[in-house]
């Protein structure tokens, strides 16, 4: 058999189709003209719908297993944030039933020691709770409006204080409402003690921003930063006690025989909703007696003084 006769071509399972490059063409055009088909007429929509009908119990199958894992640590963070929350609360209890116990030992011991000098019980502050309705729109003073005036029994120069301490003052008295000035404005004092040396003193506003300013103190006064300030009680407006300020910088002037000291206030006027309106303090204190005539004094020995000269 000669080699001429046989037959070169290839089986037809090894036969080639269509080249690649038109096989891409082919599908690419296929394919856009699909995508173009299903935007306009939208064919495929009740196939796609079928597809995620049938797709979605595996889905939810196969995503029991990482919610288990988010749920389990979410859980797990949750338990130890729980944990941490009930000690703090537990410490914080213990520390105020601490305070409280430490606070009824000391007013006992404030009664017995009162009983024993014979000096007349504690005045009782009666209060007046009140709500911030706003603060005055003027840039250059510190004032904020309360829902409580004259019919609710507030009076001027009341004390206002915060959660946090004093305030301020009403200035302004109004049948439904009053003005309160703040500490920080620039007309507002107050007498203060300091609590570690108990010398008193008197804080003003003014000072820049939402500072205030002890003034009229020596410049080698012993005032510390980080000293506490208290009412001082002896206005007959404020009662004792309570808190005002802390001191914050003290700058000692050698060319000056005053000290520049600077106040952080124990309450800000930010976020405050509720504040509490109390009554002077001279309004329960006896009124004062006025004072004696002096008994005249005769020029000549001898000779009753005369009423008067002309």
């Amino acid at each position: 058999m000669s080699l001429g006769t046989i037959d070169r071509t290839p089986p037809p399972f090894f036969r080639q189709g269509p080249s690649a490059l038109t096989k891409l063409a082919f599908f690419s055009a296929l394919a856009l003209f699909l995508m173009v088909a299903d935007t306009r007429f939208e064919f495929a929509r009740p196939l796609r719908a079928a597809i995620a009908t049938v797709l979605l119990p595996v889905q939810r199958v196969l995503n029991v297993p990482v919610q288990l894992w988010q749920g389990g640590a979410d859980y797990m963070r949750g338990l130890n944030a729980a944990l941490a929350s009930e000690k703090a609360a537990q410490a914080q209890l213990a520390q105020q039933a601490e305070k409280s116990a430490r606070a009824e030992r000391l007013e006992r011991e404030n009664e017995r020691l009162r009983a024993m000098l014979e000096l007349r019980p504690m005045l009782q502050v009666r209060s007046v709770a009140a709500e911030v309705l706003y603060e005055a729109a003027d840039p250059f003073s510190r004032k904020l409006f309360i829902d409580r005036g004259a019919t609710q029994g507030v009076v001027l120069g009341a004390p206002v204080i915060g959660p946090d301490g004093v305030l301020g003052q009403v200035t302004r008295l109004f049948p439904l409402s009053a003005q309160v000035t703040l500490l920080i404005d620039k007309e507002a004092a107050i007498p203060v003690l300091n609590s570690r040396t108990l010398a008193r003193s008197a804080a003003f506003g003014g000072a820049g921003g939402d500072a205030m300013e002890l003034r009229y103190m020596a410049a080698n006064a012993d005032v510390q930063v980080g000293d506490e300030l208290m009412t001082s009680g002896v206005d007959g407006v404020y009662p004792s006690g309570l808190s005002v300020a802390r001191v914050m910088a003290v700058e000692r002037r050698a060319e000056s025989g005053f000290a520049r000291i600077l106040l952080a206030p124990s309450a800000s006027a930010d976020g405050v909703r509720h504040v509490l309106v109390l009554e002077p303090m001279a309004l329960q204190l006896p009124p004062r007696e006025a004072p004696l005539p002096e008994p005249a004094v005769s020029e000549t020995p001898g000779k009753p003084a005369k009423a008067g000269r002309r």
